[in-house]
């Protein structure tokens, strides 16, 4: 707010007839938004992805990429690359330091893997979330109670059966 109470307003930002509280009822509904529990839990699953990405990348790059590159004659998956000027270069770091351009396909590699191993792992737990859905839409509900009214009338009907 400026001197004398008057709102701070930005043309740019402030639809046409929208007043000061306009503004602020918006702001509360941005607020409600955020503390929902659906976007920490998002905040949450991307985090803990981001971890899980450095994982997945870390076993790929010094695991499994040196055991394939071992089986395949002793190939470093990470100096597979070529040199689009024609010279050759004893590594990817040799090419990159005479300033040549280079097309790093084993780099490319690496992260096709890194990918479908983190979307395998996807794929099982979201498997493993739609078993147990259709575990719980299988398990049959327990009949509901009848109301009050009607279990006071059944009563009535069987002692005037006696």
């Amino acid at each position: 707010m400026l001197r004398g109470g008057t709102p701070v307003t930005f043309p740019c930002f402030t639809p046409p007839g929208w007043g000061y509280s306009d503004r602020m009822k918006m702001l509360q509904e941005f607020k409600e938004f955020a503390v929902k529990g659906n976007v920490i839990d998002l905040a949450v699953g991307i985090i803990i992805g981001g971890a899980f990405g450095k994982i997945v990348t870390s076993m790929v790059n010094e695991i499994l990429m040196p055991v394939i590159g071992l089986v395949m004659g002793k190939i470093s998956f990470a100096n597979l690359f070529v040199a689009l000027d024609g010279k050759s270069y004893p590594s990817l770091d040799a090419a990159k330091a005479a300033g040549a351009a280079v097309i790093p396909y084993g780099l490319f590699i690496n992260s096709v893997i890194d990918f479908v191993i983190v979307a395998f792992c996807l794929f099982m737990i979201i498997k493993a979330i739609n078993q147990l859905k259709r575990k719980e839409e299988a398990a049959p509900a327990a009949p509901a109670e009848p109301p009050a009214e009607v279990k006071l009338l059944s009563e009535i009907r069987d002692l005037l059966k006696r």
